[in-house]
């Protein structure tokens, strides 16, 4: 049996991961792929690392996960990177861009955010045509062994919002975010499902103890606590 359990953008949110990670358990699933930033705006990254390096089978790194590894005047990404081990870096620093599988006769492409850049956003509701279907494109980032094969799936993260679009291309999938959720406030992910020589996806939603997680973060005093809050309890995101 074939599934496997897609998650991305824990962003530092262990009450979230952890509800998560039981809910795959409780379906039996043992594969888990993560694509991508496992750290900051929640206030518990280093336990986030530890919790993926543990249950993720492969893990491809986000946006969040290159700016951590920069130099920063931002006091409030400062704030994160002094609570990461030198550990924590070694491993955020190893994590690929991207990830293939073969199954069922598909090529599936795993991306944090574009085939570009952990920093490309497309969104497929603003975007053109032209910029969406770019989504099963290879790029020099892409070392394909066969650079004219494009993805039948893609799976990706970034934009923390869970949604499924058909293409002449293929099927580009948004697996939603764990830990900063700005559809609904549950946790979100996907399962990819090769069982019966097909390949379906599925959506999943899991409930959490938002509460609590917000009163860990000020008992730890993460920076804007207030635009936390609002992404945590009404999906409200902090730059709208």
């Amino acid at each position: 049996m074939t599934k496997i359990a897609i998650i991305s953008d824990i962003h530092g949110n262990t009450t979230a991961l952890k509800a998560v990670l039981r809910d795959i358990k409780m379906r039996n699933i043992e594969r888990i792929y993560c694509l991508g930033d496992l750290i900051g705006k929640g206030p518990r990254s280093s336990e986030c690392i530890k919790l993926v390096q543990m249950n993720c089978e492969k893990v491809i790194r986000g946006n969040w996960d290159v700016i951590i590894q920069s130099e920063t005047d931002s006091e409030f990404i400062q704030w994160f990177k002094n609570r990461i081990s030198a550990d924590d870096y070694q491993y955020v620093a190893s994590l690929p861009f991207y990830i293939d599988l073969k199954l069922n006769g598909q090529l599936i492409r795993f991306l944090h955010a574009s085939p570009r850049s952990e920093f490309e956003r497309i969104i497929p509701d603003y975007d053109s045509l032209d910029k969406c279907l770019s989504m099963f494109d290879n790029s020099e980032k892409i070392k394909a062994s066969d650079q004219d094969q494009r993805p039948d799936i893609v799976f990706y993260g970034d934009l923390h919002t869970a949604f499924l679009k058909t293409y002449k291309n293929g099927v580009l999938c948004n697996v939603g975010s764990v830990g900063s959720s700005l559809d609904l406030t549950t946790a979100s992910y996907a399962v990819l499902d090769g069982t019966y020589s097909t390949n379906t996806i599925q959506f999943v939603r899991v409930p959490y103890d938002q509460k609590a997680e917000i009163n860990t973060a000020k008992e730890m005093g993460l920076p804007l606590i207030d635009k936390y809050y609002n992404e945590i309890m009404f999906a409200q995101y902090r730059n709208a």
